[in-house]
């Protein structure tokens, strides 16, 4: 089985810290990151930053990446605006976003879901770069509540060509529940997030259902400003303990993990979600 681990944390972790760390330190993270042996990081985020002062400076911190072969580094859009930031920055994968929801494109991208929609359609059709979509809310929505699974396999379909990961963003889903819906849409990847701690087992459905890719966040970081009390992404250095016990190789350096961990932890201040970094790994050297 092929495995792609995606870090979130640089975008999807930090955005939602209240802390806003300097361009330096982002790409310092992301550089970390790839020297673990992260097949692909998510750096930045190119969206306004009075709407998301977190992710300021996006140029910044692609300027400040040491590129590795082995790592992909990717960089998140809403619109067009975003995406011509994108690609004058110049990585390697573009990830697209929208939302399963009405409400939730509203407030997380001032547009409807149609527009949203061809928004999504029109990027992908004049990307020269790898293309992921990710279909936020695609389990739950904090303004809509459950989510119909056809029409998140009418959203997925639309999108064929290009690498589908859906996303539990509030952390929501169950395992049956996400195994059902990849199985359906044959998404390539799944977002999870740890919110109601179900966020490793749907992982770990995801796989059994047929996915490629797996987002987790060094040190649990992360959430959704626009989602409310979407904390809790999976924690990167947790979900690769879990799949190497299951037998899974990830390629990823635990260790390093572990000690990217313990550095964010004094960046930021303060005690982060994950679990390994905190107990260690087992057995230790």
């Amino acid at each position: 089985m092929t495995l792609i681990l995606c870090d979130v944390g640089p975008r999807d972790g930090l955005q939602n810290e209240s802390e806003v760390l300097e361009p330096v330190v982002r790409a310092e993270l992301g550089n970390r990151l790839a020297a673990a042996g992260l097949p692909r990081v998510e750096a930045v985020s190119f969206v306004r930053a009075d709407r998301v002062p977190q992710m300021a400076g996006a140029e910044e911190v692609v300027a400040g990446l040491q590129r590795r072969d082995g790592t992909e580094y990717s960089g998140l859009v809403l619109n067009e605006q975003g995406y011509e930031r994108f690609a004058a920055a110049g990585l390697d994968r573009v990830n697209v976003t929208l939302g399963a929801t009405e409400e939730f494109n509203q407030r997380n991208g001032n547009a409807s879901l149609a527009e949203a929609t061809e928004r999504v359609e029109r990027i992908l059709a004049g990307a020269a770069e790898p293309a992921t979509v990710t279909i936020s809310v695609a389990f739950g929505c904090p303004f809509e509540g459950r989510v119909d699974p056809a029409r998140v396999a009418e959203l997925a379909a639309l999108f064929d060509g290009a690498e589908v990961v859906l996303a539990d963003t509030i952390g929501v889903a169950a395992p049956r529940e996400v195994r059902s819906l990849v199985e359906r849409t044959k998404a390539a990847g799944f977002h999870g997030h740890n919110t109601r701690n179900t966020g490793y087992a749907n992982a770990l459905a995801a796989l059994e259902a047929g996915a490629q890719v797996l987002d987790a966040s060094v040190g649990g970081l992360g959430g959704c400003p626009y989602a409310p009390r979407a904390s809790g992404n999976v924690a990167t250095e947790d979900l690769v303990y879990l799949l190497e016990h299951e037998g899974i190789e990830t390629g990823v350096d635990l260790d390093a993990l572990i000690h990217i961990s313990e550095w964010l932890e004094t960046v930021l201040g303060r005690k982060l979600e994950g679990q390994v970094y905190r107990a260690g790994s087992f057995p230790s050297e």
